[in-house]
């Protein structure tokens, strides 16, 4: 399980950087670009190491990981692309543990749109008229994934399968939202907080859908001291802190 660092160890109080600093590597979720971004910001400003993370959706990453990328930490928004990457005997043993939580939601476009409830009677096939419903791959990428399994759990998927517009990651999916490419979309709350182009409409009831969990872990890869303590880090009250400004749910 992550340790937390005191705040005076590693963020927000100005220690001197080591005589040579040291890069970390992370590969990261596209939905957690916003709050991790802050978080990296933080901890090389404190530590003098350099950050380096390569966004994208989690099935695209695990499996970059596991046909020999150079990585140091692995942050997942899918248990089982995790385990792909622990089964390839990728994974530090002890270092990985559920680092957040998420909650999926319908946003559509601008900034004012109107509420709907989101069951079994939602007639998501009549809101989209002739427009596009923005999903991240439905069958690979967790946030499509995620979004799938709500659909058909609502019995909704059948109606709207032919109306999909599916994206590379979460985030590519919001682009096409916030730009009015598509009217509606299925995203997680944090991505929402992070378009000030789209407004939430709905959000799926949590038994519509597994638990979306972010399991972070250290890679037999890692070799500096720097990628333990980023590891530490992420589990901070100075990183829950912004995790939970962008909308997601703290589980360390």
């Amino acid at each position: 399980m992550i340790r937390r660092l005191a705040l005076a160890a590693v963020m927000g109080l100005g220690l001197s950087a080591p005589a040579m600093a040291e890069e970390v590597v992370v590969f990261a979720a596209a939905s957690l670009k916003t709050a991790l971004d802050e978080v990296a910001a933080e901890f090389q400003a404190a530590t003098g190491n350099t950050v380096t993370i390569s966004y994208a959706g989690s099935n695209a990453l695990a499996k970059q990981i596991i046909e020999g990328a150079p990585a140091d930490i692995f942050i997942s928004a899918s248990e089982p692309w995790m385990d792909e990457v622990e089964k390839a005997g990728l994974v530090v043993p002890g270092t990985r543990a559920d680092l957040l939580g998420n909650t999926l939601v319908l946003v559509a476009h601008g900034a004012e749109a109107a509420k709907v409830e989101i069951g079994p009677g939602l007639d998501l096939k009549g809101l989209l008229g002739e427009g596009k419903l923005s999903m991240a791959m439905v069958d690979a990428v967790p946030a499509g994934q995620y979004g799938k399994e709500a659909l058909e759990t609502l019995g909704l998927w059948p109606s709207v399968e032919g109306a999909v517009a599916q994206s590379e990651n979460v985030r590519a999916a919001l682009a096409l939202v916030a730009a009015g490419e598509a009217p509606y979309g299925i995203v997680y709350a944090s991505d929402a907080v992070a378009e000030a182009g789209v407004s939430v409409v709905g959000v799926f009831p949590e038994d519509t859908h597994r638990p979306i969990v972010y399991p972070a872990a250290l890679l037999t890869g890692a070799a500096d001291a720097a990628d333990r303590a980023f590891l530490e880090a992420l589990s901070s009250g100075a990183a829950d802190a912004k995790f939970t400004a962008q909308g997601f749910a703290v589980l360390n």
